[in-house]
């Protein structure tokens, strides 16, 4: 006997969705048992949005669904039970028990031991019966004492800890949430925290949190009609806490920009305790829209000792921050090149370096560079058969800037330099590197303000931004289109 998920709906008559959930909870382990058990008739629990939807209609609770509608209200569809089917995505959830009080509206889906084509009696479902005793038990606690705004805020804060010592894993074990919420007030006056084992010792000195957004931008340009280019933001939100007591608690907000890239593809570490489902389910599969969630990114946590990565996210920024064009043309022994590269105007033009690499895999060493530079300077490794451009710290005003030369290179020798495929044609290529100090691509940060930290003293709060470039290359546009390098984005 287990419950799939728990809902608490606040009903509001004349708002544009008729409700709001105030508390939901699913539980994974049991999703799993359920599409085992119910096989090909297996239907997943939708998202909040479209079950509140679905809910209020079959109840009749929706301000716009008052008339009649045979596959709701006809004499074959008469329900005694509080036990209904809703129609999600084309496909029916069943069962899901569901019932009115004071003005919230109480629902949960019981698991089904068993296929549900065909249907099986209720009486028959044990876990219904354990549904049914979850929400009354989780009405007399809400409404045990008189009813006041505040103080039923404050206790629906109180179910998730609640009923993980009530309902674990989904399994009912005492329906009296009171003596939970005793028991959890009483362990924590009388007992000391015990050690957790994944927790080697305690820090011990002055508190700080120390939180670092590293945004690495991946590139291939190409200049070709044939060929679109690609660009990625890949970002990593490091930690390091030091607080004093055995299990500190922290909440850490990513927030960005009104013209912000929303995050997406977010991975989080296992000391993260819980997460927003609209977090989870952002992916870069999926087109963007305006509907895309863009945040606050809230990380509720137990830290351990060590420094960690708290999460990681991937973001579809609309331009890379420096568009580049790059021309390579082959005369004999020579080679012209030609390079323009601009910074969009968006990036904050403040590095702490940036250089271009120009390499010639498959020849001999560099004899001679004749080269005209509109912005920094040009260095010659001539054994590497590299040129690197210098460009420093800052673009000029007009953010754009240009190479153009032509290089002359001596006798190849074969046994110290075997061919390569690349660098020749269509794989020639220009590579740059650079890394700009307190800026993000997307615009996420994490506000000092925002930090919440339930631990002995007040921490000191710092926190760093910074992009650096990786696997950002530029392909010579004269040749033919080259062949794509997967592993180059990965």
């Amino acid at each position: 006997m287990a419950q799939r998920a728990v809902w608490l709906i606040s009903h509001e008559p004349g708002t544009p969705l008729g409700g709001t959930v105030r508390f939901s909870r699913r539980y994974p382990t049991v999703e799993k048992r359920a599409k085992v058990f119910n096989g090909t008739s297996y239907v997943p629990i939708p998202e909040d949005g479209p079950f509140l939807k679905s809910l209020l209609f079959e109840l009749r609770l929706l301000d716009e669904d008052r008339d009649f509608m045979e596959s709701r209200d006809s004499c074959s569809r008469i329900n005694k039970t509080s036990v209904y089917g809703l129609k999600v995505g084309g496909e029916e959830l069943w069962p899901v028990v569901a019932f009115l009080k004071n003005g919230i509206v109480y629902a949960c889906v019981p698991l089904v031991e068993q296929t549900l084509s065909p249907r099986p009696a209720l009486i028959s479902i044990s876990a219904i019966s354990q549904g049914f005793e979850l929400l009354f038990g989780i009405q007399d606690f809400l409404y045990s004492s008189q009813k006041i705004d505040t103080e039923l805020n404050t206790k629906l804060s109180q179910l998730p800890d609640l009923l993980l010592q009530a309902c674990p894993f989904g399994t009912l074990l005492d329906a009296n949430l009171q003596n939970s919420l005793d028991s959890i007030s009483f362990a924590s006056v009388t007992h000391p925290q015990k050690q957790p084992a994944w927790k080697a010792g305690a820090y011990k000195g002055k508190p700080q949190v120390s939180i670092s957004i590293t945004e690495k931008v991946k590139s291939m340009q190409y200049d070709k009609q044939d060929i679109a280019d690609t660009w990625q933001v890949v970002g990593t939100v490091t930690c390091k806490c030091d607080l004093e007591g055995i299990m500190p608690n922290v909440t850490i907000s990513l927030s960005l920009p009104t013209n912000g890239s929303p995050l997406q593809d977010i991975l989080v570490h296992p000391c993260v305790t819980s997460l927003d489902s609209a977090i989870l389910t952002s992916s870069s599969i999926d087109a963007m829209d305006d509907s895309a969630f863009s945040g606050p990114y809230k990380f509720p946590f137990t830290p351990p000792l060590e420094s960690f990565n708290l999460c990681y996210y991937t973001s579809q920024v609309p331009v890379p921050p420096i568009l580049g064009f790059y021309q390579m043309k082959e005369e004999e022994v020579q080679l012209k090149i030609t390079v323009n590269l601009k910074l969009h105007e968006s990036v904050k033009n403040n590095f702490e370096f940036c250089e271009a690499h120009i390499p010639f895999y498959n020849r001999g060493p560099i004899t001679h560079v004749e080269y005209k530079v509109s912005f920094g300077q040009l260095e010659v490794f001539r054994e590497k058969s590299l040129l690197i451009w210098i460009i420093g710290q800052k673009f000029p005003k007009s953010m754009e800037i240009s190479l153009s030369g032509t290089v002359t290179f001596g006798a190849k020798s074969h046994e110290k330099q075997p061919f390569d495929h690349i660098c020749i044609g269509g794989t020639a290529y220009l590579k740059l590197h650079f890394r700009i100090l307190d800026y993000t691509l997307t615009g996420c940060y994490a506000d000092q303000h925002s930090v919440q930290v339930f631990a002995s003293g007040k921490p000191k709060i710092s926190t760093h931004r910074k992009l650096i470039s990786s696997d950002y290359y530029i392909w010579n546009s004269k040749a033919p289109a080259p062949v794509t390098y997967g592993s180059l984005l990965l």
